[in-house]
């Protein structure tokens, strides 16, 4: 199993910047990447970036530009500078670990989220 913490979250004007942390323990040779979704109210969650252990990274468009998805290796830590924050921005962001089961299956693990709320 892997166990997932995020931090970072709150609340910022348009325009400001959060920096999201989500720290991983437990199996984490298994893991093949992480990434962060969120959830905005009455809307389905999104994916907002992803990074693989080989260093592939994906964004969503609409944040392509003004968040950076990063990792430390060492600390087990995957990171989301969010700059140039929008109203739209607002929700609950996850951190995501997808792991090889050993199977040749995927298993997805999910922190408890983390609430990033932006003011216009």
């Amino acid at each position: 199993q892997v166990q997932l913490v995020e931090s970072g979250g709150g609340l910022v004007q348009a325009g400001g910047s959060l920096r999201l942390s989500c720290v991983a323990s437990g199996n984490i040779i298994s893991i093949l990447a992480m990434g962060w979704y969120r959830q905005a109210p009455g809307k389905q969650r999104e994916l907002v970036a992803t990074i693989t252990t080989t260093g592939s990274i994906k964004y969503a468009d609409s944040v392509k530009g003004r968040f950076t998805i990063s990792e430390d290796n060492a600390k087990s830590t995957v990171y989301l500078q969010m700059n140039s924050l929008k109203p739209e921005d607002t929700g609950v962001y996850y951190c995501n670990a997808a792991t090889d089961t050993g199977w040749g299956t995927e298993f997805p693990y999910w922190g408890q989220g983390t609430q990033v709320t932006v003011s216009s």
